[in-house]
C-alpha cells in the first residue's frame, strides 16, 4: 500500500465499533453478506435495450454465489433470440460477479443481469423467506406444461378494432363476436400439448383437435353470432 505524504504525517487514530453489513434475507436465513459466497436465493427480472426496441426477463437461481440455474426469455427482436441461446450457455457456473461483468451479447440481457443483482445482493430475491430456498429447476415453472414462453400479442386499430393473436393459454385462432360486434371469447392451441402429443405419435391432426379449447362465451347458445380469424379477417 503506498501513502501519500500528507498520511504519512498523520497521527493514528484508533477505529472505534465494528459495524459490520446489516443482515438480508436468502432462503430463510438473515445472513450478513460480506462475500460472493455468501449470497443465495432466486429471481427474476427484466431487462430493456438501449433504443428500447426488446426486453429481457431474466430468472437466476444462485446458491452460494454461484448461478446454478437460468432462463433467458427475449421479446421484440429476432436478434436477441440468438443472444439469448449464448446467454444461456455463458451465464451458468459464473458467481454472481463475473456474470455482472460478462458481456451477454445483448443489452437487454445486460440490463436484465443489472437488475437481478441489485435485487439479491439487496435481499429482495423471489425465495427471499423460502426456508432452503428453491431447487435447480425451479424456473421451469414459469413456463408451464410445455414449456413455452407466457406470452401476449394483441393488434388492434382505431379502423377495425382489436385480434387476440396470442394468449397465455396459446396461438389464438379464432375469436367470437356477439351480436354487438364485440369480442367475447376466443378459441386457442395450446401448441406445447399439441407437439408433444406429435411426438408420441398422435396424428397432427387429431393432436391440433385434442390440444384446442377455448375461454369465455364461444357458443351461440352463450351469446357469440360471428366467428373470425384474426390473422385474416
Amino acid at each position: 500500500m503506498i501513502y501519500s505524504h500528507e498520511v504519512q504525517n498523520m497521527c493514528c487514530v484508533k477505529k472505534g465499533p465494528n459495524h459490520g453489513p446489516a443482515p438480508i434475507p436468502e432462503e430463510g436465513k438473515w445472513v450478513k453478506v460480506k462475500e460472493v459466497k455468501d449470497i443465495s436465493g432466486l429471481t427474476h427480472g427484466i431487462g430493456w435495450c438501449a433504443p428500447q426496441q426488446g426486453a429481457c426477463k431474466l430468472t437466476l437461481n444462485v446458491k452460494d454465489g454461484i448461478i446454478e440455474e437460468a432462463l433467458v426469455e427475449t421479446i421484440g427482436c429476432s436478434g436477441m433470440t440468438h443472444s439469448a441461446a449464448m446467454a444461456g450457455e455463458i451465464l451458468v457456473g459464473k458467481t454472481l460477479l463475473e456474470a455482472l461483468n460478462t458481456d451477454l451479447v445483448c443489452d437487454a440481457i445486460n440490463t436484465a443481469m443489472r437488475e437481478l443483482f441489485l435485487q439479491i445482493v439487496y435481499g429482495r430475491t423471489q425465495s427471499a423467506f423460502s426456508e432452503g430456498g428453491l431447487v435447480i429447476g425451479a424456473g421451469l415453472e414459469d413456463l408451464g406444461k410445455g414449456l413455452r414462453s407466457q406470452i401476449a400479442t394483441m393488434f388492434a386499430t382505431k379502423e377495425k378494432g382489436v385480434r387476440y393473436l396470442e394468449m397465455a393459454e396459446g396461438y389464438v385462432t379464432k375469436i367470437a363476436l356477439d351480436e354487438d360486434d364485440e369480442v367475447c371469447g376466443y378459441e386457442f392451441v395450446r401448441l406445447g400439448v399439441m407437439m408433444d402429443l406429435i411426438k408420441k405419435g398422435t396424428d397432427a391432426n387429431e393432436a391440433l383437435k385434442k390440444a384446442t379449447s377455448n375461454y369465455g362465451r364461444f357458443t351461440k347458445e352463450q351469446g357469440a353470432v360471428k366467428f373470425i380469424d384474426p390473422r385474416i379477417e
